[in-house]
């Protein structure tokens, strides 16, 4: 199967631009999650224990979106020098594996999406019954 697949230098480099702006988005979204951590110790108001326990998740899951994201990114670098001194068969795999740590970046970027939503269901919850 992957005897016929022959790609170029500039197949993974096509990445590149994608990882480092999902990187971004990332980033975003843990400096998000830290002003809203902050800012409810802050306030002085109790916090829900489903709101911590939901903030925990999403600290947890953003950090494993990111790490993944950069292996992926890392990963594909590899490939890169593989397929730049001509293994390409080599670089063909790893930039398979590179592709494989993205996908499991986004599924965990959708859990975190869901889990937020969550967060937003309790924070209506609590405002209806006040």
């Amino acid at each position: 199967m992957l005897d016929n697949l022959q790609i170029s230098l500039t197949t993974p480099g096509l990445l590149f631009p994608a990882i480092s702006l999902l990187l971004l988005a990332y980033t975003n979204r843990f400096f998000s999650l830290a002003a809203l951590i902050r800012s409810l110790s802050s306030s002085g108001k109790p916090i829900n224990n489903e709101q911590i326990k939901n903030l925990r998740q999403r600290i947890s899951i953003i950090r494993r979106m990111q790490e993944a994201g950069v292996i992926s990114f890392a990963i594909c670098v590899v490939s890169m020098i593989f397929i730049y001194i001509g293994f390409f068969h080599t670089g063909s795999i790893i930039f398979g594996i590179s592709l494989l740590f993205l996908l499991y970046s986004l599924i965990l970027s959708v859990i975190e999406i869901r889990i937020s939503v969550d967060a937003l269901n309790i924070h209506l919850k609590e405002l209806s019954n006040d």
